[in-house]
């Protein structure tokens, strides 16, 4: 897969790593301390969503979690939380920064690859966010696939579609909402809403939109 050109050295390097080892450039991107996507703290929107009791309760998955802000952040008593990573050394990062977190015993961090992990329980809710656009465009429906199977009939899936743009390579992947629902539809899963994350941080403001997915009737009957 071709890397972009672009104007952030520290993007530039992160797609030399992962280019030239598919396996572990990850894990090494988080060794380095090389992560421009972690933003250093919770998702605005995410908090804001359940700030106003608008996520549903159950179990939630946050696949690529990384440094795990926003596990901790939508965790409580009634939301138990997964954070999935690949990474050792992000799982590592999180739990270092929220063990001792006094709602501790609502979240989990699991080192796991999402496509190959196979939980005991579903999900009533899995929130994606950077994570679609680092996976290269043809595992997508890989992606789909695997929501469909983690998600209880009537759990919510919830994306920041980012980054919208029409940069070359990656990763980050340009995405686009009809990239989301090619793969999606396919599964029976469709848009509720797709509308500008308001709340999005000023370097992604305009380049990202909020989408609330959920499982079609005449798809989840069969």
């Amino acid at each position: 897969m071709a890397r972009s050109n672009t104007s952030n050295p520290e993007v530039d390097k992160l797609q030399q790593l992962i280019h030239s080892d598919p396996s572990g450039g990850w894990d090494k991107c988080w060794e380095k301390g090389m992560t421009p996507w972690d933003l250093g703290q919770p998702t605005p929107i995410l908090v804001h969503l359940h700030q106003t009791g608008t996520l549903p309760k159950g179990r939630a998955l946050i696949p690529g979690c990384g440094s795990g802000h926003d596990v901790v952040a939508i965790a409580s008593p009634e939301r138990f939380v997964v954070g999935l990573d690949v990474s050792e050394n992000a799982i590592k990062q999180a739990t270092k920064l929220f063990s001792s977190s006094k709602s501790a015993e609502n979240f989990a961090f699991l080192e796991a690859d999402f496509f190959s992990w196979r939980p005991t329980q579903l999900f009533d809710l899995i929130f994606d966010y950077t994570f679609f656009c680092a996976i290269e465009p043809e595992m997508r429906s890989r992606w789909a696939s695997k929501i469909r199977d983690l998600l209880k009939p009537d759990g919510e899936l919830i994306t920041l579609i980012f980054p919208i743009s029409d940069h070359e390579g990656g990763p980050p992947y340009k995405v686009s909402v009809s990239n989301y629902e090619e793969v999606l539809h396919p599964m029976g899963i469709r848009a509720e809403s797709i509308v500008e994350n308001h709340l999005a941080v000023p370097s992604r403001r305009g380049r990202e939109k909020l989408g609330r997915w959920k499982r079609s009737i005449c798809k989840s009957l069969f």
